[in-house]
């Protein structure tokens, strides 16, 4: 049978008095690049407990960032064709295709943090 993280990490005690309290460490963790989505914390707070207890929770939120990071990528760039912004219109009027580009960004962040954080 697997060991808990309890068992794991439990290989010393302090005394407290007449108490022995359990000296606790967290498994080390494979440290990715974690970005924005740290959110998880603020609105699931138990899926949070849990994985930081398991030691799972620095992969679980590096897989949430590549998978929002990837949509990200492909609702803009499914907007900017919608929206008909093309290397034409940077070279013909770069203002306006910077506000443009600017609305599309907040947008598909906007879409991306609603349907992967705050479902």
């Amino acid at each position: 049978m697997k060991k808990t993280i309890f068992e794991e990490t439990v290989s010393t005690y302090i005394r407290h008095g007449d108490y022995l309290i359990p000296c606790l460490t967290l498994p080390e963790e494979e440290q990715r690049f974690i970005g924005v989505w740290k959110l998880l914390k603020e609105y699931h707070k138990a899926v949070y407990v849990n994985l930081l207890i398991s030691g799972r929770l620095s992969g679980y939120l590096a897989d949430i960032e590549e998978q929002a990071r990837e949509r990200l990528e492909k609702i803009i760039g499914q907007m900017k064709q919608a929206q008909g912004i093309t290397e034409q219109l940077k070279a013909d009027n770069t203002l306006e295709c910077i506000g443009r580009m600017d609305n599309i960004q907040a947008c598909a962040r906007e879409i991306v943090e609603k349907e992967m954080i705050y479902q």
